[in-house]
Parts: C-alpha cells; structure tokens; sequence
C-alpha cells in the first residue's frame, strides 16, 4: 500500500505541474530577425515582459518587415500571431486593408515622434530617417544631396530590395518623392554604380563593412552603433538637402489574437521605459519615447535633416506595385 500510496502521490504531484504549465498563456509575437537576435532588444523585452505578464513570449521573427505583411496575407485569420511587430508607415495601411487588426485602444501619450500620430490600430514604438552611410577614410566629402548623389558622383553602393525589404522600399519612396515622374531616369543613372540588390539590410551593410563598397542605404542611426559598441567614430551617415525620407516602425495585435487582454498589456509595455529606454543601443534608433535619462551622447551628434520626407500611407498602398515595377524596369535594362 505504502508503493502504491507514493506512486499516486508522484502521479499527481506530475499531473498539477502539468495542468500549472498548461495554464501559462503564450503570446506569440511575429517580427523580424534583428529584432530576436541576441544582440537585439528581443531577448530583453522577453525577460522583462515575463516578469510581469505571468505568461511566455514565444517570437517568431522573418527577414524583414514586408515578410512580416507577406507572411500575414498567406496565413490570413489562420495566423497564431497574437502581436506583429515590425512594420512601418509605408504598410501600415495595406495592412489595415488585410482586415487582420484589431484597434490598439492605448492613450498614446508623451511620444517624442517628428510627426503627429494618430493611427486607431498600429502603435510606434521606434523611428529613424533613412540615410546612406559611408566610410569617412574612403569618402571625405560625402553627397550634399540626393541629385548629387545620382547625377554627379561616381561612388559605388549597396541597396535593399523594395520587395522584400522596408529599407529599399523606403528608398524607392525617397527617389520618388524627390524625382517624381523623372525617378526611372534617375534610377538608370544610379544602376551602374549599385554593386548589388541584396534582399535585406543586413547583407547589403554586411559587404559596407568589409569593405567591399565605400557606401550603403541604411539609417542616420547607423554610426551611434559603430561608435558605442566599436569606438569608432569613421562611419557618417549624409544628411540631404532635399531631406531624408522616415520611417516609423510599429507594432499591432490581431483580431484573431487568442489572447487579446495580454496582447493589448504588450502594445502598452512597448512604451514604457523597460521597452524604450533599450532601443537606442540594441535596435540602434531613436525609440518612440525619449528615455528621461536622454539619448547617449553618440545620438546627440547626429546631424538632423532640415526635414522629413514621408508619403501617407494610403498613397504608398494605392501605388507600390506600379512604382515597383517602375523600379525593376528602370533597373533591369
């Protein structure tokens, strides 16, 4: 009897674990690679958000942000997304138009954005300004503008597919907005000096760093890293006449999320200070909320575009495909 006592006893002491670890809710977040890889904000954000939600964050993370809407559009409500995080202002609203989203209903107070926000479903929590970067050993005096850049120098560069990529499309949205009906021309100016069309930014700034091209498509952001993690301060970042084009990135919570309250408790962790106050040296842009310790030094250098380029995003969603394909006929000549 004593056996048999302490077999049942083990028996449902593994039954109530059991049943304990059944209960933990998961909420699945969808976003990309940098975010979870271990030098990103990703494994931080899963520690402290644990700490307080009594619940497992499980990240699913894809190239960039346009697979993160593409992947969305192929799993439809069948998705077991429960947050995406990644997007930016040029999909917010052909992702909107998907039907997937539910609206965030968060007081988006106290946002330090250098543009208004008032978007019902998606919530910001980082921005940056495009820029394309370079080596100050190799470039002394780097483009002044986006039509010098095309039409006068003879520098070689990496760019990100528009495709598959939320930087290149940022850049196919720069050279349109700058050029106008005149962006194909422009485009086949540019084309003999492109090294390569890589799908993603980490490849393309992968070749910058090695030194394969003296200057790619990346962020303004992009040297504070090289300085705070490398000590080193030869990595500028062109500040355009014109002005620089800007992206926002943000996150939203499905509507078929199977738990929806604990979704809503990660939109609103997004912008308090154990979120936030990380992204400027582990996403390496300025977060949505200005830490209340301010910026590192690194970010205070920065130069700041005399303004800020942006299409809405209802215009970026009625005309991608076209200037897309106005891109690959202009590129592929």
């Amino acid at each position: 009897m004593r056996l048999t006592a302490a077999v049942l006893l083990t028996a449902l002491t593994s039954a109530l674990a059991g049943t304990a670890m059944a209960e933990t809710p998961v909420l699945k977040v969808y976003t990309y690679e940098s975010f979870t890889a271990d030098w990103g904000p990703g494994p931080q954000v899963k520690k402290a958000f644990e700490a307080e939600c009594g619940c497992t964050v499980e990240f699913t993370s894809v190239e960039d942000g346009v697979a993160l809407l593409s992947r969305l559009k192929l799993e439809g409500k069948s998705s077991e997304a429960d947050i995406v995080l990644g997007l930016d202002t040029n999909l917010t609203a052909e992702a909107t138009a998907t039907g997937l989203f539910a609206p965030h209903g968060q007081k988006l107070d106290g946002l330090s954005l250098p543009v208004a926000w008032t978007d019902p479903v998606f919530v910001p929590f980082d921005w940056s300004y495009f820029a394309f970067v370079y080596d100050k050993t190799k470039v002394p005096n780097p483009p002044k503008s986006l039509h010098e850049l095309v039409e006068s120098s003879d520098l070689e560069l990496t760019i990100q597919d528009p495709r598959t990529s939320t930087p290149g499309l940022g850049l196919l949205l720069w050279v349109k907005q700058v050029y106008g009906d005149k962006a194909p021309e422009a485009w086949a100016k540019l084309k003999p000096r492109i090294l390569t069309v890589t799908p993603g930014w980490s490849e393309s700034y992968g070749l910058f760093r090695k030194g394969e091209v003296p200057m790619t498509f990346s962020y303004i952001t992009s040297p504070p890293y090289h300085v705070i993690a490398e000590n080193d301060s030869n990595v500028g970042a062109a500040v355009f006449s014109e002005g620089n084009y800007l992206q926002v990135e943000v996150a939203a919570k499905l509507a078929s999320s199977k738990h929806p309250e604990l979704a809503d408790k990660f939109l609103a962790f997004m912008l308090t200070p154990a979120f936030q106050d990380q992204l400027p040296t582990t996403q390496w842009m300025y977060p949505a909320v200005t830490p209340k310790a301010g910026l590192p030094d690194a970010y205070k250098a920065l130069p700041a575009p005399a303004k800020a380029l942006l299409y809405p995003p209802e215009e970026v969603a009625a005309n991608r495909a076209a200037w897309i394909a106005e891109w690959l006929q202009a590129t592929s000549k």
